[in-house]
């Protein structure tokens, strides 16, 4: 099975084409990614309008590569999965309707793809990972613990009750005239800073459920930049690995606390995964490398490509709902708000996932 993916729901415009074996694994056989980081730059984050304006302009060209590099015509796919949602609406108007136009004049299955959902599926595409694992999403717009049981069976454990990890990452750097995209430049600050110098607080620590909280931790850190202004490169490197230990330690006792609930629930998960751009950053791989450990599971951790937005894992994702019998209709709207947890599978479909184990 061969599926097209395309990916528009932020500032990366991207297309892919994955193949699925009948045994469930997977295989990349090309993925284009044309980021927008210069065009938003200059704003200290992504514009939608900008961003939707990007897509209508390199779309067709992107998808053409993808298509070139495997040497395939669009009658030689199985199918075309397009991310509905969440995301910028103006973005994820673009990436489905050129998907739907694809299925229309080619004759092919449309699958409309939950863009967490994606992320939620990547470590079967590079690892197998078995059903049920332990998820846990981190980027600029999402911070979510979730029990990943099957295709369209997700439950969410937890949630951040205001900022995303990586909004807070890019919240800091701004505060601290670090650039855009703020987290990598924040862990390189890190890396040469004291992270006992500034006492900043651990939001939600200690508390039975595993939910996030990032705003008063974001804050403690601009009152504290505000008491030692003018800064020096040292007062930003100190302030920088103070905040993110802090994340690094909140990040684990959230993570403990949700192991603990996705036991009581569910037994023994088959993996800890990591998904999103958040999982990039180096001390936090570390943290949740430790976690595994502790818990006696194994940490599955895409790569860097596959962490951040991307079309395989669109395509992959399409793929596992084709192979089940989930398709869309050309009338299936974008959505700019798509919960995981609200995904359906089709009557029957998760009673069918045991056969991808």
């Amino acid at each position: 099975m061969i599926v097209l993916g395309i990916e528009t729901t932020c500032d990366e415009t991207a297309a892919a084409v994955v193949e699925r074996s009948d045994d469930g694994r997977g295989r990349i056989l090309s993925n284009v990614v044309l980021s927008q980081i210069e065009e938003h730059a200059a704003f200290g984050g992504v514009v939608p309008e900008i961003a939707a304006r990007a897509h209508v302009e390199v779309l067709d060209t992107v998808i053409a590569q993808a298509m070139h590099e495997v040497g395939l015509g669009f009658d030689q796919i199985d199918g075309v999965a397009a991310a509905a949602g969440p995301g910028l609406i103006g973005g994820v108007i673009v990436g489905l309707t050129t998907a739907k136009a694809i299925a229309l004049v080619e004759n092919k299955p449309l699958i409309a793809v939950n863009h967490l959902e994606a992320h939620a599926l990547t470590a079967r595409l590079t690892d197998a990972t078995p059903f049920p694992y332990l998820l846990f999403l981190a980027s600029g717009g999402h911070t979510q613990i979730l029990a990943v049981r099957g295709i369209g069976n997700y439950v969410r454990i937890a949630t951040t009750h205001d900022d995303a990890i990586g909004e807070a990452f890019d919240k800091t750097a701004k505060l601290l005239g670090l650039g855009y995209p703020g987290g990598p430049l924040v862990e390189q600050q890190a890396l040469h800073g004291d992270v006992r110098r500034f006492p900043l607080p651990r939001p939600m620590h200690g508390r039975k459920e595993a939910d996030f909280s990032l705003s008063g931790l974001k804050t403690a850190l601009r009152l504290e930049a505000e008491a030692i202004a003018p800064l020096s490169d040292q007062d930003v490197a100190d302030l920088c690995a103070s905040f993110q230990q802090a994340v690094v330690d909140v990040v684990l006792d959230r993570l403990r606390a949700g192991l603990k609930i996705f036991r009581i629930r569910f037994g023994a998960p088959n993996a800890l995964v990591a998904a999103g751009g958040v999982a990039a950053n180096q001390a936090i791989r570390n943290v949740l490398q430790r976690l595994a450990a502790e818990a006696g599971t194994t940490l599955v951790a895409p790569p860097m490509e596959l962490c951040t937005d991307n079309g395989a894992m669109i395509a992959w994702a399409g793929a596992e709902r084709l192979a089940l019998g989930l398709t869309d209709t050309l009338d299936v709207a974008p959505r700019a708000r798509w919960p995981l947890d609200e995904i359906a599978a089709a009557k029957g479909a998760l009673q069918r996932t045991a056969a991808y184990k």
